[in-house]
């Protein structure tokens, strides 16, 4: 891979792994294994692995408060999505490998250094590196079975919301999030999506589902309520200001309430609830071509 995309492997082999997340093992077990590719939305701890006895806010509270009841690495209060991939399905012939989301790192590092989303110019290169390692997983590793993930709706998120603020009320959008932004991931998300029906045609005896990670997260966004939700928009672990985002999520930050009633974690990662909704629209709603049950 070249240096366009930065990919993060997570390796789920072991039953007893998902055992642990009370998974119904009844439900479908099509695949043994799930191959993981992606970023810190997929990342079981694996980061504060590789960094050993460095110190890591991951490594403490609040991370994890929620479901493991102490830090994981993982960067959320609880789960997150491979482990609703594993314990709500099983779906692991033989392997499944996941890919996304992808991009999203990148995208940030881009957009910091003051490229404008209107810029779309790293789109296909990004795009260009997943169909490629796609393919050479087909063609070298004889994998069969995929499930590519688009990316989230990031002018949401309230770390683009506090270091991309506008003063124009017309940047944003009805429901208070970066219109430009979005924009920027549904130019992705239309790429992605072509570029898998060239795998497609180029594999017909290759399985790949199309998650729809964008509309799915839209589902809380607007109408967060529904979901026992307050602001979708603002951070449950961090500082002060509009966002929560006035500082970092650690263990001197503040935590704004329970994080069922948050989308939000730490400004740019979701809560387990969030996943966890989601992965629901993945796997049992209408965010997944073809629809999970069609898969096996």
């Amino acid at each position: 891979m070249n240096n366009h995309i930065s990919i993060l492997v997570i390796l789920i082999v072991d039953v007893s792994v998902v055992l642990l997340l009370n998974s119904h093992v009844g439900l479908c077990s099509c695949y043994n294994r799930i191959f993981s590719f992606g970023d810190d939305t997929m990342d079981t701890g694996n980061f504060i692995h590789l960094i050993g006895k460095a110190p890591s806010k991951y490594k403490e509270a609040p991370y994890g408060k929620t479901f493991f009841r102490h830090a994981t690495g993982r960067i959320s209060d609880g789960r997150v999505l491979i482990d609703f991939y594993a314990a709500k399905k099983q779906f692991l012939s033989d392997s499944l490998v996941i890919m996304g989301g992808i991009g999203q790192n990148d995208y940030y590092s881009y957009f910091i250094k003051g490229k404008p989303p209107k810029d779309g110019n790293i789109i296909s290169d990004v795009i260009a590196d997943i169909s490629h390692f796609i393919e050479e997983l087909i063609v070298v590793n004889g994998a069969k079975a995929f499930v590519v993930a688009n990316n989230f709706p990031v002018g949401c998120l309230a770390s683009y919301l506090s270091r991309f603020h506008s003063d124009d009320h017309e940047d944003y959008d009805e429901h208070g999030c970066l219109k430009s932004f979005n924009e920027f991931s549904q130019k992705h998300n239309e790429q992605l999506y072509s570029a898998i029906g060239q795998i497609r045609y180029s594999y017909p005896n290759v399985k790949v589902i199309y998650a729809d990670y964008y509309n799915a997260t839209m589902e809380f966004i607007k109408k967060p309520s529904r979901f026992g939700i307050g602001d979708p928009l603002v951070a449950c672990c961090g500082g002060n200001g509009p966002y929560h985002t006035s500082m970092e999520c650690n263990g001197t930050a503040k935590l704004w309430g329970d994080p069922h009633h948050f989308a939000n974690w730490d400004g740019m990662h979701m809560t387990e609830k969030a996943y966890n909704i989601i992965m629901e629209g993945v796997l049992n709603g209408p965010f997944a071509d073809p629809p999970f049950p069609l898969s096996c």
